[in-house]
């Protein structure tokens, strides 16, 4: 007698993609916890799934094993071409896995002529350090054309870099920054206008971690004839400005006995008088010439944020975002003048500060913890006292840094791009899905970097979102902090560098673009 084929249980199936479908609906629309959260319940939704899909096929099904063994087939030659033609990059802002293409291939080298490079009209001005001048992504004394369609940005020079998340400080001609070699921390020092390199400084050093990257991620500060540096293991140097020749250097967390933090220090270190701040188990001031240690601050966690000097209550202080606290110190004896905890969560403190008047300060954080105004005032014995005016969860800084523009703030929200009212923390608008990338306030227009490679235009208008114009600047997750010298543009991911010259108001005639 014929054995009798039961019929198959799609329906089995079937509810197993429905409760997937039902999963995935519910995590998306859920306010609980942050983007990142969402990556991950997606990604187990996804993993269990499949697996779930897999014992179905081989136990559940009833289908002919020639028919089970056939599709276990295709499954595995599908994960094996996947993994001979695909290599991991590393993951996004929000923790998505990123892979490549295996034989894509590296980043190419562009420079403009020499005779066309000659004609270029020098108009760049210093950009010293993290952020610019004054440590609040402000640049000002240039006017940007937004018409990129009549006026595109013109490339002046592209090419491959070492590895690292550091961004360019300029002076002069002289345009620094920081990435890795081997096994090496390599400071380079680039001609801004051609792309080639003036002098070098290694160090023996190397940090790699599959979520933070490869290489250094603290920008360089140049002051007077001299360039500071501090690598993602805690190496601090001096070096000559003109040559790269080593003056002193120590290494921050070895000498202050302090735990780093664990993905990398990123701290830029903060030249203030004769003093340069940096982090190491909180603020430690070294002498700029000798690199002596001339004052330690109050002890704390390191985060990944930069000493920023600022004046609150008409004092002058030096602000430090610690993991899980704020400090402020003198800035010439490191007496602590206050300090106030942060959100004891995953929350990394990466973005700076943001003074807002004479007796506010913003501070906020990426993983769900969003952002807090504090107020300072002082108790009848002249000491500090800070109370929160508000808290919101509506301005989540991850990587990037918020710009305060005509009593309105803007940032990126968790990657989207947010306009907040700073009287109560109330949002205005959310809108461009920029990834964690990076901001800039050129006079009246936001520059906005993002984690794709693009640059755009956005317009801080506090009633709507108004993006003027974009362009392809760079390929690949692009976290690097940009710098503005004049016109000129610098920008740099872990894998490849470029100086574009940004059309201005005065620009009278069309400049190509490759």
């Amino acid at each position: 007698m014929a054995r009798i084929q039961k019929p198959i249980r799609w329906w089995l199936l079937f509810v197993i993609i429905i409760l997937a479908i039902i999963s995935l609906f519910v995590i998306q629309i859920s306010d609980a916890g942050h983007r990142q959260d969402k990556v991950l319940w997606t990604t187990t939704v996804v993993i269990v799934t499949t697996g779930l899909g897999i014992l179905w096929l081989l136990c559940f099904s009833r289908l002919e094993w020639r028919h089970k063994l056939t599709a276990l087939t295709a499954i595995i030659l599908l994960g094996l071409f996947i993994i001979i033609a695909f290599r991991f990059k590393g993951f996004s802002g929000d923790l998505i896995p990123m892979f490549e293409w295996r034989w894509r291939g590296e980043p190419t080298t562009f420079r403009q002529d020499i005779d066309e490079t000659s004609t270029l009209q020098l108009s760049a001005t210093d950009y010293p350090q993290f952020l610019g001048h004054h440590r609040n992504g402000v640049v000002t004394g240039i006017q940007l054309n937004r018409d990129w369609d009549t006026y595109p940005p013109k490339l002046i020079w592209r090419q491959p870099i070492g590895a690292g998340w550091s961004g360019f400080a300029v002076v002069g001609d002289s345009a620094i920054t920081q990435e890795q070699d081997g096994d090496s921390e390599k400071i380079v020092c680039y001609d801004l206008y051609t792309g080639e390199v003036k002098w070098s400084h290694k160090d023996q050093a190397r940090y790699s971690s599959p979520p933070a990257g490869l290489g250094p991620r603290a920008t360089p500060t140049i002051s007077g004839n001299r360039v500071y540096t501090v690598g993602a293991t805690g190496i601090l140097n001096c070096l000559d400005f003109e040559t790269g020749e080593q003056l002193w250097t120590t290494h921050t967390f070895e000498e202050n006995k302090a735990e780093p933090p664990p993905w990398g220090i990123s701290t830029s270190p903060l030249v203030f008088d004769e003093l340069v701040i940096v982090s190491a188990g909180g603020a430690v001031a070294y002498h700029k010439d000798t690199g002596d240690i001339v004052w330690t601050g109050y002890r704390t966690k390191s985060g990944y944020s930069s000493p920023l000097a600022t004046t609150l209550l008409d004092t002058q202080q030096i602000v430090l975002f610690n993991q899980g606290l704020i400090t402020a110190h003198k800035p010439l004896t490191g007496e602590l003048l206050w300090k106030q905890p942060w959100v004891e969560s995953y929350a990394e403190c990466v973005a700076q500060p943001v003074p807002i008047s004479d007796d506010t300060l913003l501070a906020s954080t990426g993983y769900g913890a969003g952002a807090k105004l504090y107020q300072l005032s002082r108790n009848p014995t002249g000491e500090f006292d800070v109370s929160i005016v508000w808290e919101t969860i509506s301005l989540k800084a991850k990587f990037t840094n918020i710009i305060y523009y005509e009593g309105y703030l803007y940032g990126l929200d968790d990657g989207i791009f947010a306009c907040i009212n700073p009287k109560d923390g109330t949002r205005q608008w959310k809108r461009g899905r920029y990834g964690h990338g990076q901001t800039l306030l050129i006079s009246d227009v936001l520059l906005v970097t993002t984690e794709s490679g693009d640059v755009v235009l956005v317009e801080p208008n506090p009633e709507r979102h108004i993006e003027h114009a974009r362009f392809k600047a760079l390929t690949g997750k692009s976290w690097n902090t940009p710098a503005l010298a004049g016109d000129y543009l610098l920008v740099r991911n872990s894998r490849e560098a470029a100086c574009y010259q940004l059309p201005t108001v005065n620009t009278k005639t069309d400049s190509g673009s490759e």
